[in-house]
């Protein structure tokens, strides 16, 4: 009995290889929420299109400012993002690439070469005394 199962295991091991496709969308999504965990980032730098869909869809939009690009098992991600006054710009970029290396390989199995820190602004806020 167990020499069957054994076979029939075997049988479908051999017929085809599987195979799972992840969308560039679900790895800039894991990236954003990964990014939104990093102190000194004050928002992430999206471009009309983005803030158009938070607009229109009434969620906000977790891969907005972040562009991934898959091919076969690696991936390269492009981060943009907007900076509060006064955080030391290489620590904050050091760990977003730390967080999103480590998210996006964890939760998808892909290699991730490059991750890439744009950064587009720094927001200084102005406080009323």
């Amino acid at each position: 009995m167990e020499e069957n199962k054994e076979n029939i295991v075997e049988s479908i091991l051999n017929e085809e290889e599987n195979t799972i496709n992840i969308s560039d969308e679900v790895v800039a999504t894991i990236a954003g929420i990964a990014v939104s965990d990093v102190p000194g980032v004050f928002a992430m730098a999206g471009g009309f299109a983005g803030g158009i869909q938070e607009v229109l869809s009434g969620k906000k939009n977790l891969s907005k400012g972040i562009k991934a690009e898959i091919e076969g098992n690696d991936a390269k991600i492009d981060v943009n993002i907007i900076v509060n006054y006064g955080v030391r710009i290489p620590d904050v970029a050091f760990d977003i690439q730390t967080k999103v290396k480590k998210s996006v390989e964890n939760m998808t199995g892909l290699n991730v070469e490059e991750v890439n820190v744009h950064v587009q602004g720094v927001n200084v806020e102005k406080t009323e005394d």
